[in-house]
């Protein structure tokens, strides 16, 4: 079996015409819609970047136990058990975050990798002393603190001066690494390639031949980097992040197209599976919001675009399916794709059940941020849940762990000192880990969290889910559901106290 998987990040389901979009054309996602069985009810997991690749490496929820981290020494992770049973797993990322503190133990589960510099705040030219004046007259005033090293936009600021051609984009030079494995190893068997491009996500940086036809009124300075907040901008700076978005989405259409047109001319389709997905989605004002972390997960972040081309079932090519998966689905499908036995801890199906036809029993996806809302969806309503009182209740948060780094640097030593050993999770083999109380800091996402209310939406109804339901019976059957499945994750005793009342 060979396979090819693209993962994006921030990709959003409704810019793609296969799903209904009108933003931009996007023929190459049209094309591997035709080839491919297209899932509508594809759901998020556990949030935001690195959170989800834990999930799809372990096939399981991790954010009911802990935030942004590493792989944990207990984890399964697909493509070390691919790599340690023979079958070949590279890895071709530009997703800097794989190598902050925070990510560090995931490129590692791989026969091999390529890390292409350059995205974002990833910190890989430099300037000792920047032309900061220079710069202060290229970028918007919301991308101004150039002065801190630490922040990412003086990164990026830099990063963007060694960008000039199409040909130095991190997302370009992704493609072409991945398409030279491919070139390389089209004639071997059993291998996995794992092609993940940062692109879509901010800062929405594409080059001019993707943005010349996306005329917006702005006038000023660059502006590509919305903040994670309420819409605050003018209408004239809303259509400018809107354009630089939809531009970055016409690159990786075109990306995509470079592997749609190398499986042509080689005749992949008869050998090789190709499937695409992202890790979550991203709000460009719906619900007047930007970005995500701090609202609630509406379904511009949670419902995202999947594809998935098996060569054993091109029978069904072009065709859809309204199946609930998501993203903790995909380890237990690519181990089965491969041969190879599920470890006991997994939680997720394998989509390969659903390629010849829609399942006809209910299924369900359980997603959420750790500390933040829980919510649940089976793609006809959306239930999100959040305790009473959700800003005024118990602010001891505990993480359990081995592994006490956050995005960029170790766990604080305030943090570390109300560290205690927890009797081991149903999940860890027997393994007891570290209870730390997270002390919050005015960064922390779900500590601004907003609009922190329970609420049910029909999604047949009210896609755009602008219209909370009030039905106790079903919003207590959702309740009940989501209360059920939490339980087979063997929780931290506080999420059932402080979220269900239950002791």
């Amino acid at each position: 079996m060979k396979t090819v998987f693209l993962l994006f990040d921030s990709l959003n389901k409704r810019m793609l015409n296969s799903y209904g979009g009108k933003y931009i054309e996007t023929p190459n996602f049209n094309r591997l819609a035709k080839k491919s069985v297209q899932f509508n009810n594809h759901y998020i997991g556990s949030m935001p970047c690195m959170p989800a690749r834990r999930d799809m490496h372990s096939g399981r929820l991790s954010f009911l136990h802990r935030a942004w981290g590493p792989l944990e020494p207990f984890d399964n992770s697909f493509p070390e058990i691919l790599r340690l049973n023979n079958t070949y797993t590279h890895l071709v990322t530009d997703h800097y975050h794989y190598f902050e503190d925070g990510g560090a133990t995931y490129h590692n589960r791989f026969n091999s990798w390529d890390f292409i510099r350059g995205q974002e705040s990833d910190p890989w030219k430099a300037m000792v002393q920047p032309p900061l004046e220079k710069l202060r007259e290229k970028y918007h005033q919301s991308q101004l603190n150039l002065t801190d090293r630490e922040t990412g936009y003086y990164h990026y600021a830099i990063n963007s001066e060694f960008i000039k051609e199409e040909k130095d984009f991190p997302s370009v030079k992704c493609f072409e690494s991945g398409l030279d494995f491919i070139n390389i190893n089209k004639d071997a068997d059993n291998w996995f390639l794992q092609l993940e491009t940062f692109d879509p996500h901010e800062p929405f940086f594409a080059p001019e031949r993707f943005r010349e036809k996306l005329k917006t009124n702005y006038t000023g300075p660059r502006l590509d980097w919305p903040q994670y907040d309420r819409v605050k901008e003018t209408d004239d700076e809303v259509a400018e992040l809107k354009a630089n978005y939809i531009a970055l989405v016409g690159l990786c259409d075109y990306l995509l197209g470079t592997v749609l047109d190398y499986f042509d001319e080689n005749n992949l389709w008869n050998d090789t599976a190709l499937i695409l997905t992202t890790d979550h989605g991203f709000m460009l004002g719906e619900h007047d919001w930007w970005a995500k972390n701090r609202m609630p997960l509406y379904n511009e972040i949670a419902n995202i675009p999947f594809y998935f081309y098996h060569p054993e079932y091109k029978q069904y090519s072009g065709e859809q399916r309204n199946v609930v998966t998501q993203n903790i689905d995909l380890m237990p499908t690519f181990m089965t794709m491969h041969g190879h036995n599920l470890p006991k801890e997994v939680k997720g199906k394998s989509i390969l059940n659903f390629l010849d036809k829609d399942s006809e029993n209910e299924h369900f996806a359980l997603y959420g941020y750790w500390g933040g809302g829980i919510n649940i969806s089976d793609g006809n309503y959306t239930y999100f849940h959040f305790p009473e009182n959700f800003d005024q209740y118990d602010r001891s948060r505990f993480q359990y762990t081995l592994m006490p780094t956050n995005m960029r640097q170790f766990f604080s030593h305030e943090e570390l000192q109300t560290a205690t050993m927890h009797e081991p999770f149903n999940f860890t083999k027997n393994i007891p880990v570290m209870k730390v109380n997270r002390i919050l800091r005015k960064s922390d996402p779900h500590k601004s969290l907003e609009d922190t209310k329970c609420a049910l939406y029909n999604l047949k109804e009210d896609p755009g889910q602008l219209n909370p339901i009030n039905d106790e019976d079903l919003i207590n059957k959702y309740k009940n559901l989501m209360l059920n499945e939490i339980k087979t994750y063997d929780p931290p005793k506080e999420i059932l106290k402080n979220y269900f009342k239950e002791n």
